[in-house]
């Protein structure tokens, strides 16, 4: 329900970085979540030359007082799925307190939520979302910027050149994976309620929840009755899971991921890296992921 699109080169941080650039100036203020900045977006900033202005996206009256208090600021940057575990702010409620009676652009990152949501950014008003096409089983390298006319146009009157611009086999493995991602997500999605509903019943001994989670990508937040998150990481990587992305939620992944919360939630709060893991069932089913949760903890326990 967008005015236009345009394929990026650099994944889902160019499409932001190319949605920034397009809507605003160096020296502009921002206006971002009062969270650690995901890593590749502080980047961003710093090469544009941004000044973030920082408030409490969970609060709206926090917004506007911070709006009121920062007449100058002259472009926000949502992001969609979470910074911090304790996040809990509604995305159209966000976009739209930003835009009432304000001439602010918004641009949201929407990577790990495309196709997991209802309505992304750009339909609830934002100026521009912006995701990673690899991480719909596209190729690699390819993002997306899809929103208005202004932002649109621009993103490719900057990208003129035609080595610049996403063409031919690219652009058409992009649209086989839009085709086939939904389906893929949709499993996933479901072998995660599986999961998550079988740890909070209390069938593996040494869990006190499993919460779902938009952390990135959708995936299942497990926390430990005892500080072991690293001890565990390190068997379910003897017992199958996989440490690493080959590239988060690509056409490359199969193996189960068991790996420590992000970044940004360790800054927040040291705890998640002694006493939280996150998973993300990738191609894996869910008895395959309880069974290497659960012989993990055995070892871990047996042996401490």
């Amino acid at each position: 329900h967008a005015e236009g699109a345009a394929f990026v080169r650099g994944s889902g941080t160019a499409a932001i970085r190319e949605a920034l650039y397009s809507l605003s100036e160096n020296g502009d203020e921002i206006l971002v979540h009062d969270a650690p900045i995901y890593t590749t977006s502080i980047t961003t900033l710093k090469q544009l030359g941004l000044k973030p202005i920082f408030c409490d996206f969970n609060n709206l009256d926090n917004i506007k007082i911070t709006l009121d208090e920062n007449p100058n600021i002259k472009i926000a940057l949502v992001q969609y799925t979470r910074q911090k575990i304790d996040d809990s702010y509604d995305m159209k409620d966000v976009i739209q307190t930003i835009k009432s009676n304000t001439n602010i652009k918004v641009v949201t990152d929407d990577n790990y939520a495309v196709m997991k949501v209802h309505e992304i950014g750009s339909e609830m008003g934002a100026d521009a979302s912006c995701f990673s096409c690899f991480k719909l089983l596209g190729p690699e390298g390819i993002g997306c910027v899809v929103g208005t006319n202004e932002v649109v146009s621009a993103i490719k009157s900057n990208q003129y050149s035609g080595g610049s611009q996403t063409q031919g086999h690219e652009a058409m493995a992009v649209l086989r994976g839009l085709v086939y991602a939904p389906v893929s997500l949709a499993i996933q999605a479901n072998q995660i309620e599986i999961i998550a509903k079988t740890i909070n019943k209390g069938e593996i001994p040494g869990i006190v929840e499993a919460v779902i989670a938009n952390a990135q990508s959708k995936v299942i937040l497990i926390k430990f009755d005892k500080p072991i998150a690293v001890d565990v990481l390190k068997e379910s990587l003897l017992l199958g899971g996989a440490a690493y992305p080959v590239g988060a939620e690509s056409k490359y992944e199969i193996a189960p991921m068991f790996y420590r919360v992000s970044g940004t939630m360790i800054k927040d709060n040291p705890e998640f890296k002694t006493h939280w893991i996150r998973i993300n069932p990738m191609r894996a089913g869910a008895n395959t992921i309880l069974r290497i949760l659960e012989e993990s903890i055995k070892k871990v326990t047996s042996c401490s």
